[in-house]
């Protein structure tokens, strides 16, 4: 249907008509009928998407999310995972959790039981057990640990340090006061014109794919929600931007959501989420919002990789990417199962 046969047609539409709706990042397609199983026998947008999410962390999604993936220096897999709620503007979130694999799940509890926002490392993982939720457990897997003895046999290249001299090949490591070095052994050249220098050692579509996911619900309200095992070989004590309100996701029910996936480190430190949702809410349509987020980091890391796709208050959606082609996936009234669109940079 073209643009103008859809306006028409919506225009007519009660809420109940045209929502639901499910928007995930990535092909995560079980996921996304986890959650439209849920909105659309009644749930809220928010139980909707901690089910979605929930399914991703027990599938383990491309290995990138859940337990038994994406092991730091040390081997160890921990998780980031966030909730928010587009009506109360409420959020949960844990950040760099290790003995608890059910990230969205722990999210969700510090939203509901705690007055905080962001819980993080040994902390998350101790509220997250009292308030009922199984562990401790170890959350490596036989493919983990094998990634990881892997990369130590490689002399633990490529990895995320920079400026630094190992004493040996895998550290502990030193600050190197001679030439800029980045993953060991790369020279970086100095920044021009406003672009900063960016080596992406470990970042790419099958070792980076946070699930994060927008619903709206039968009522029209919208939540969004995300869950990440992080980078692969990243330090110890790393957070992307899994946690982070407003760079992972967004939402507010009075104009729209979001959800961003890939290179987190260079994302979070300009907020694409919030961006977005703040784009729409001075009327710009998804696709355009999405697209200006992605520029706006490109301007000053043209070599990073990243994604958002962005759904408005009225269930239509957009994505947009840099540095690889995106797919994101969608469930609404007007589909017989999820559909999955492409996006190229």
């Amino acid at each position: 249907m073209n643009g103008l046969g859809l306006q028409v047609a919506e225009a007519g539409l009660e809420k109940s008509d045209k929502f639901p709706v499910v928007v995930s990042t990535w092909p995560f397609i079980e996921a996304v009928r986890a959650a439209w199983r849920a909105v659309d026998n009644g749930s809220s947008a928010v139980e909707a998407v901690v089910k979605g999410c929930s399914a991703c962390e027990e599938l383990r999604c491309d290995g990138t999310v859940g337990p038994g993936g994406s092991p730091n220096e040390n081997g160890e897999t921990m998780i980031d995972a966030l909730v928010m709620d587009g009506v109360t503007m409420e959020v949960g979130a844990v950040a760099a959790m290790r003995y608890v694999k059910d990230g969205i799940r722990a999210a969700n509890l510090v939203m509901k039981y705690s007055q905080h926002t962001l819980l993080a490392g040994e902390g998350a993982s101790a509220f997250a057990i009292s308030m009922g939720l199984p562990g401790p457990m170890n959350l490596s897997s036989p493919e983990s640990v094998k990634k990881w003895s892997d990369w130590r046999k490689n002399r633990c290249q490529p990895n995320f340090r920079k400026n630094v001299v190992p004493e040996d090949d895998c550290g502990p490591y030193k600050p190197n006061n001679g030439a800029m070095v980045v993953s060991g052994d790369i020279p970086a050249d100095s920044c021009e014109m406003g672009r900063i220098v960016y080596r992406p050692p470990l970042v790419g579509p099958h070792n980076h794919d946070t699930i994060s996911m927008a619903v709206i619900d039968k009522m029209g309200h919208i939540a969004v929600g995300t869950s990440t095992n992080g980078a692969t070989f990243k330090i110890p004590g790393r957070v992307g931007d899994g946690p982070i309100a407003g760079s992972s996701a967004y939402a507010d029910d009075e104009v729209g959501g979001c959800g961003a996936t890939g290179d987190g480190d260079i994302m979070m430190r300009f907020l694409p989420c919030y961006q977005v949702v703040e784009s729409m809410r001075q009327g710009m349509k998804p696709e355009e919002a999405a697209k200006d987020a992605m520029s706006r980091i490109a301007r000053k890391f043209p070599d990073f990789v990243g994604a958002v796709v962005a759904v408005d208050k009225n269930g239509s959606h957009a994505g947009a990417c840099h540095g690889w082609t995106f797919q994101y996936s969608v469930h609404d009234p007007y589909m017989d199962d999820v559909q999955v669109f492409t996006v190229l940079p």
